[in-house]
Formats: structure tokens, sequence, C-alpha cells
């Protein structure tokens, strides 16, 4: 039994795969609304992504970055905050505000053949620092996590997939998979 993951970073699926072994890469490019809640970012992208491949498991995510000093944002619209300003931008931003507090979070949505859904979460605590370290995930670079000296981007491979909110959610999904 295969799970599509619908997603075409190869980087994020070798991280949800090392975990579900039973994922398989799925490149389909799916229209993604504009919203602050992640389910209803994910819940949208499931209902495309089932419309195209009908009676599929199916997993799709959204990962977002939170910051204390925006209330929140900007979330699930971090792609378009990156686009506009950056890394740096984020950083001159929460230290303007002189509040670093930030939050990583990932969450997935996992539909069985059946058309039911459920969501699974990892939240990862931290601040935002002056960019340090090279990326291939664009705000890697300002995000230290609650406990570290390291940025995301400083780390190895090895290191944040261990910590990362990526890893959390998809290790409820194994968990939920395992039980049934």
């Amino acid at each position: 039994m295969t799970i599509g993951f619908v997603t075409g970073n190869a980087n994020k699926f070798a991280e949800a795969r090392a975990i579900v072994p039973e994922l398989e890469m799925l490149e389909m490019d799916l229209p993604e609304i504009q919203e602050i809640d992640a389910q209803a970012i994910i819940g949208a992208k499931l209902a495309e992504a089932v419309r195209r491949m009908p009676g599929r498991e199916l997993v799709v995510e959204d990962t977002s970055l939170s910051l204390k000093c925006l209330n929140g944002l900007p979330g699930p619209l971090i792609k378009w905050f990156l686009q506009a300003m950056g890394p740096r931008g984020l950083y001159e931003i929460a230290s303007k505000f002189s509040e670093t507090r930030a939050t990583a979070r990932t969450m997935i949505g996992y539909m069985d053949g059946a058309g039911a859904v459920r969501f699974f979460e990892g939240t990862v605590a931290g601040s935002i620092v002056v960019p340090r370290g090279a990326t291939k995930f664009g705000w890697d670079p300002v995000f230290r996590p609650s406990g570290h000296l390291k940025t995301f981007a400083e780390m190895t491979r090895e290191e944040k997939n261990a910590i990362s909110m990526r890893r959390q959610a998809f290790a409820g999904l194994k968990a939920f998979l395992d039980g049934r």
C-alpha cells in the first residue's frame, strides 16, 4: 500500500518518507488558498488532490512560521512574506518590535480512500535571529529553535530532522497508520 504525498520538494519528501516509508511522492501543482487557518488550507488542497486522483490515500502538508510580534502572522502566508522581504526582513521586523519569539508549525492532512480526513500537527518554539547559515528552506537562516544555539540552516539535516515540526507531524501520521 502506498500513500501519495503531494509535494514537489524532494527534501520534504525525504524527511517524511524516513518516518512513513509507505509514502510515494506525487508532484502535482495544487492551488493554495490564502488563509490564516492551516486546516482550511490543507482541506482545500486535499479536496483538489482527490478530485484529480479519486480513491487514493493522500497526504498534503503546510508549513508556517508565526511571529509573536505580529500576533501570529505571517503563519501560513510565510511564502509571500519571504518573497517580499526575505529572511533578513523577518529578522528586522522582529528586532524592531523587540519581540523575537516565533513558532514553526507543520500541519499535514491525510485522506483515506473513502474520503475521511485527519490532521496531524507538529510545532517547534524558537526565536528569530540574524540570518545565519545556508539553506534549502526559505526561513531556516533566521529561525533558532528554543534550547539550541544553531539556526535550522546551521544544523545538519540529521540535527534538524530530529527536532523538526515536520517530523512531529509525520510521526503522528505514522502512529495513526500503525494503529488502524
